[in-house]
């Protein structure tokens, strides 16, 4: 379990100590604001987009570790990273994205409405030429991570050592909403969600592929759709 200790295991301790502070602030939760792919040097460009870069690249290494771990016990692991059955990789995956993508948008805004979650701005970029690409990148860096490690490599090991199907799904789906806490108790609920859909489809099929697909999808979706129509999304706030 040390690649969750050095990727989003860490995450989710740094994610509830968050929350502690945003509840112990003293501003309500509700008027706070969870900003996700902000600017590191936004007066010099160049030197921000190295930083986005570097982040991106380094963002991908524990799933890299947790495959690279996978092979030495077998050297094909059977979590479907591949391209063998592109259509239904794809096609899944869309289907995936929908079906959590679409309720998540009114979780969102109930989640504001009842002040458990955090005002999230899913990207603070400076408009710059390549602040689209970047947040394309960040978007599938975030799906490979997070399905990799969460779904394909942690429910491999849970297994393993003797786990149950649900018992496993569970704590992976209780992980994965629980580094989402610093956007608020709506961000850790929708994740939740999301990690119990996603397990069971991996218990399934045994494909992790289609999974990142609608990862991909959803941030993509979130982080391009809210940097270019950010001045038309007032009823999310």
């Amino acid at each position: 379990m040390l690649v969750l200790g050095v990727s989003l295991g860490a995450s989710a301790i740094y994610a509830i100590l968050r929350i502690i502070d945003r509840l112990t602030f003293v501003k309500p939760l509700s008027q706070q604001t969870a900003t996700l792919n902000p600017s590191v040097t936004p007066d010099r460009p160049w030197l921000d987009l190295a930083y986005q870069l570097a982040g991106i690249g380094l963002g991908v290494v524990p799933a890299l570790l947790a495959v690279h771990l996978l092979r030495r016990t077998d050297p094909v692991p059977s979590i479907g990273l591949d391209r063998q059955r592109p259509g239904f990789d794809l096609g899944t995956g869309a289907g995936l994205a929908a079906l959590i993508g679409i309720p998540g948008l009114g979780l969102v805004w109930a989640a504001q409405q009842l002040g458990i979650s955090a005002q999230i701005v899913p990207a603070a970029l400076e408009p710059v030429w390549w602040a689209v690409p970047v947040l394309i990148l960040a978007a599938i860096q975030n799906a490979v991570l997070e399905e990799v490690v969460m779904i394909g490599y942690l429910l491999t090991r849970l297994r393993d050592l003797g786990w149950g199907s649900w018992p496993a799904i569970v704590t992976s789906a209780v992980i994965r909403g629980s580094y989402h806490l610093y956007q608020g108790f709506g961000g850790f609920i929708g994740n939740l969600v999301m990690g119990l859909v996603f397990g069971y489809f991996f218990k399934r099929t045994q494909r992790v592929m289609p999974l990142v697909v609608a990862h991909s999808l959803l941030d993509i979706v979130a982080f391009v759709g809210y940097a270019l129509l950010k001045d038309h999304l007032g009823f999310l706030t």
